[in-house]
């Protein structure tokens, strides 16, 4: 007997082993597109959202199809995109209660991939072992994938599917809470590129009038640098002898006697009076949520709806962009910058955007020596204490911008009950919001104490302390409004309902006297807050400052919203002139 099979045989062998790898391929490319399909179906919800995740799908399949024209392959890369893109928004959602969106694509730092390993120090390892099991996979099925499609054919699904996502998304535009919802993250994400690409081919990055014909004059006055072109008479001496000054942010705090029906201990409203005896209200950009929006307005002295769209990323955006602030004109005038922040410096880009503004010493949650960002409040007011002792046989004055987290949602878990207040008995209320009034009377004992530690510790020095409220807590909707559904809330919340974005700031001053409150008017945006410290500290206005204080004062403390975002607009476009901003 032969050992060697006969010609037509073998043919046969060969041609029945093709045929079999063949179908074997097929089976495992529909296995992925069903394994893709399932996925999809299991994290979106409803038909539009559906629709377009599938959509979603095929532009990244026939995206990979323009590269390799093998669909094994793309099927399974696009597969463990698919994968990766929900988690990562799932991961997203957990921190900033926001799903991902093209622009976190559009906007690659180095601080979102050093803040992701932060947070998950074994992800390098694990992406690592990730790597090494997928790419011989993938080899396997490049290598035995018979399969091949036309480029002109994935241009076709391509062009068509960006053509369908447009549609949709343009006759049914996407709603501000949406992305706040934690679902349907593919069809979010898909109708979020939509949304930018529409923007940034409009507007750009930022609101602002046309370059002008003729040179503006805050132009010529100014400086890309900064500040050096002050007038003489306003010129500011950097060897005066000037107040120390405390910005505090005060997390989730406002005054809640504005609600109706609510109980507060004796004496609540005290805290958010300053020490002329006037209570006032700061307007904020945000309610229940980014902080990053007010931290934004305090040291820029900038509105961050004038990045539209856009403003969730505000402080990523302007990083290194935006050289105009708080902290730069305290330079200018001798003062060392500080800033104490709760979490890590890489958080949404928060340490290059804050060196940017002017802030030389950023202390971040590592730098604090701790690991979770919700500490107590006395923690932040001691670390504070530390930097001046540090910081006072220099004797340059010291500008410190402080961030208080006890008050930080939620607030249906009782945060360290061992620091309540002696004699706290609850309002009255229901827990939620009587809780959130324990956290407030705690500050406020923490603040009174930190006080008295600096009257004690440095009597020969003084000290201006502007303190206020971020944003409402995410639970001020069921005070204001109890009952409120969420249709109506969401208008409310388009509209700029101002019940929604009143919060406080308050001035006080130890072994000091505010040397002007001109500026701190009865209602004011937030924006305005670098000229209240200003001026409460003696110090001169650079013609960017000096313009928008006639601004405030033409616009009666309103900045974004006066004359429909005209005056922002416009002094946009004098900080691009004068180089104050940049590359937006």
């Amino acid at each position: 007997m032969s050992a060697v099979a006969e010609p037509g045989r073998s043919k046969d062998i060969r041609a029945g082993s093709r045929g079999a790898r063949f179908f074997a391929l097929a089976g495992v490319i529909v296995a992925v597109h069903l394994a893709a399909l399932a996925v999809l179906l299991t994290s979106e919800y409803g038909p539009f959202a559906i629709t377009l995740s599938l959509l979603a799908w095929v532009f990244v399949n026939c995206l990979l199809l323009l590269v390799l024209p093998r669909p094994g392959v793309c099927a399974a890369i696009a597969l463990a995109l698919i994968v990766l893109l929900i988690a990562l928004s799932r991961f997203k959602f957990g921190i900033l209660q926001l799903s991902l969106t093209f622009l976190d694509f559009l906007i690659i730092d180095r601080d979102t991939f050093s803040f992701l390993l932060s947070v998950f120090p074994r992800l390098q390892t694990q992406l690592i072992v990730t790597g090494i099991v997928a790419v011989p996979l993938l080899w396997l099925i490049w290598r035995f994938d018979p399969f091949r499609v036309r480029r002109r054919l994935a241009l076709i699904g391509l062009a068509a599917s960006i053509a369908s996502i447009s549609a949709m998304s343009v006759a049914w535009p996407e709603q501000p809470w949406e992305p706040f919802q934690g679902i349907n993250h593919i069809s979010n994400l898909a109708r979020s590129g939509v949304v930018a690409v529409s923007r940034l081919a409009s507007t750009g990055w930022i609101d602002a009038d046309p370059p002008a014909n003729a040179p503006l004059r805050l132009a010529r006055e100014a400086r890309a640098a900064g500040l050096s072109a002050l007038p003489p008479d306003a010129a500011c001496d950097a060897n005066a002898k000037r107040p120390h000054i405390i910005m505090l942010l005060d997390e989730s705090s406002f005054d809640v006697t504005s609600a109706p029906g609510i109980k507060v201990p004796a004496g609540y409203t005290d805290y958010f009076k300053s020490i002329d005896g006037k209570q006032r209200t700061m307007m904020a950009e945000a309610t229940g949520g980014p902080t990053w929006y007010t931290e934004f307005n305090v040291l820029t002295g900038l509105s961050a709806r004038s990045f539209g769209d856009l403003k969730f990323y505000v402080t990523r955006i302007t990083a290194g962009r935006v050289t105009r602030g708080l902290p730069q004109a305290l330079q200018s005038c001798g003062y060392k910058t500080f800033s104490l922040y709760p979490t890590y410096g890489n958080f949404l880009g928060a340490r290059s955007f804050q060196k940017g503004a002017g802030v030389g010493h950023f202390v971040d949650m590592a730098d604090m020596g701790v690991n979770q960002d919700m500490q107590p409040d006395k923690f932040y007011f001691d670390q504070a204490l530390k930097v001046f002792a540090r910081e006072q046989p220099q004797q340059a004055p010291v500008f410190m911008f402080v961030y208080l987290t006890a008050n930080h949602f939620p607030w249906t878990d009782v945060y360290r009950p061992d620091l309540t207040p002696p004699g706290w008995t609850p309002p009255g209320n229901t827990a939620e919001v009587d809780e959130y009034i324990r956290r407030q009377t705690m500050t406020a004992n923490d603040y009174r104490e930190f006080t008295e530690r600096l009257k004690r510790d440095y009597p020969d020095e003084s000290f201006l302390v502007l303190r206020f409220g971020d944003h409402q807590p995410a639970i001020s909707q069921k005070m204001l409004e109890p009952g409120i559904d969420q249709a109506t809330l969401a208008k409310r919340v388009m509209a700029a309902d101002p019940r929604y974005f009143s919060t406080y700031y308050a001035i006080d001053g130890i072994n000091y006297s505010p040397s002007s409150l001109s500026s701190a008017l009865e209602t004011l945006d937030a924006a305005y807050i670098p000229l209240v410290l200003q001026e409460a500290a003696g110090i001169p206005l650079d013609p960017s400052f000096a313009e928008q204080k006639r601004i405030m004062l033409r616009c009666k403390g309103a900045f974004y919203d006066c004359r429909k975002g005209a005056e922002a607009r416009r002094f946009n476009r004098l900080l691009i002139d004068a180089g104050m901003i940049k590359g937006l």
